[in-house]
């Protein structure tokens, strides 16, 4: 049964609002003064789940939250998505891409801003969570937030070359491969901390749960794979249940933002009905996963974006189980001995894909090889694009499989202005 996170009201708000408009750099400044201090509020069970569903809200909801910015910057550099006016200044940035992308762009700081609100207050959870005496409900916290805690610094370390990943003023920076592994580091513990005291029904019954040790082994592969970690990739993907789903949901308080986006049909909507992809990348024509990510809809008719941005309530998915799958097939190809044989059928459970928990699936004839490595990469890469369209994913998997700048709107993103001006050790903008 797939077990889903749901957006609820908390009395310790978010103070997003108050929190773009303030926070500097890296010294991450992030409490509301209209608010109790997170600090004071973090002494019982009952305020620290308040803070841990505030920081599911932080992550997921509105323009300003990480998920929509994250999938709207790589849509736009990874050639996914079209703008449709230009008035929407960030937006046509990314469109356009290169150097008109620069330190002022909001998409670029509400993504950076908002992961790093959700690392510091994932942070004081978590601390908070370890003097609990009750060490089940402590357990159940810590995985919960490490959640959004890895997929922040998951998200910092696909756009920028060089990341902090602590907390606190004039931070250094590292290489965002050490920051993919800063995140598996820490989903170990949060792993560590559930194997030592499962997760108790009290904390299942107070703070909205889902399958959590499932999804924080899926974001363990995630950024095994990222970091170059093949063998760990390929163990921790075998280890996630594909028939038990983890997805953001929402309700009409809390609704879709990629609905809200597209239903106004004025910022941005698909690129093409193949999804962008083009030549040997063209997905063939009966793919059943072009008619879930896509749809033709108004007078005349236009294409839209359809699947995971529906309705206002339909849940977007934290990972799907296509992308387990392509993990392994991805991994199996990449070995210091690549095995091409089992690579091969991994890739082939999802081309023939007719069942899928979140309704992904392709439906086609398996392939028959045999391929070389090069080439099974070049199909990997392709299915990937189509299964995980959408994503927030697209720009790391074009760096990873080697695709020429060209087919990108930019590679890496500059670093917002206010890190630069509170950060003396922000690193100099890559060059595209």
């Amino acid at each position: 049964m797939m077990k889903n996170f749901k957006i609820k009201s908390i009395y310790i708000a978010c103070g997003l609002l108050t929190f773009a408009s303030s926070i500097s750099s890296c010294k991450k400044d992030f409490e509301d003064p209209s608010r109790a201090s997170v600090d004071v509020a973090l002494g019982s069970s009952q305020a620290l789940s308040a803070v841990a569903v505030g920081i599911q809200r932080t992550y997921t909801l509105n323009r300003t939250g990480v998920l929509f910015n994250s999938i709207t910057a790589s849509g736009f550099s990874g050639n996914e998505l079209k703008l449709l006016n230009s008035g929407n200044i960030p937006e046509l940035q990314l469109s356009t891409g290169g150097n008109a992308v620069d330190g002022t762009n909001t998409i670029l700081f509400n993504m950076w801003a908002s992961s790093f609100k959700v690392i510091d207050e994932s942070n004081k959870v978590i601390a908070g969570a370890e003097a609990l005496g009750d060490k089940a409900y402590a357990s159940g916290l810590i995985g919960y937030v490490t959640i959004f805690k890895a997929l922040s610094l998951g998200t910092i370390s696909t756009f920028w070359q060089q990341v902090p990943v602590t907390i606190g003023k004039n931070v250094p920076f590292v290489n965002r491969t050490d920051g993919y592994k800063t995140a598996i580091a820490a989903i170990d513990n949060a792993l560590a901390k559930i194997a030592a005291n499962p997760i108790s029904t009290q904390f299942s019954g107070t703070v909205p749960n889902l399958n959590i040790e499932n999804t924080l082994h899926a974001l363990k592969a995630r950024y095994a794979l990222f970091s170059g970690q093949y063998a760990l990739a390929l163990t921790e993907a075998g280890l996630v249940s594909l028939s038990s789903g983890s997805s953001f949901t929402f309700d009409n308080a809390n609704i879709n933002i990629l609905n809200s986006v597209i239903a106004s049909n004025n910022v941005f909507q698909p690129i093409d009905a193949n999804l962008g992809l083009g030549g040997a990348f063209a997905p063939d024509v009966t793919d059943k996963r072009l008619v879930f990510y896509t749809k033709m809809e108004g007078s005349p008719a236009t294409i839209r974006m359809n699947g995971f941005a529906a309705t206002t309530t339909t849940p977007i998915p934290i990972f799907l189980p296509g992308e387990m799958i392509l993990i392994k097939a991805e991994a199996y190809a990449r070995q210091t001995t690549p095995d091409l044989n089992n690579s091969l059928i991994e890739l082939n459970k999802v081309v023939t894909k007719t069942t899928d928990i979140f309704g992904v699936t392709a439906s086609l004839p398996a392939l028959v090889g045999p391929y070389t490595q090069a080439q099974l990469l070049d199909l990997i890469y392709k299915h990937r694009s189509i299964e995980l369209y959408a994503s927030g994913l697209k720009l790391e998997d074009m760096r990873r499989f080697g695709r020429p700048v060209s087919e990108m709107k930019r590679s890496f993103m500059p670093y917002p202005f206010q890190e630069r001006d509170n950060n003396t050790n922000t690193p100099a903008n890559p060059t595209f």
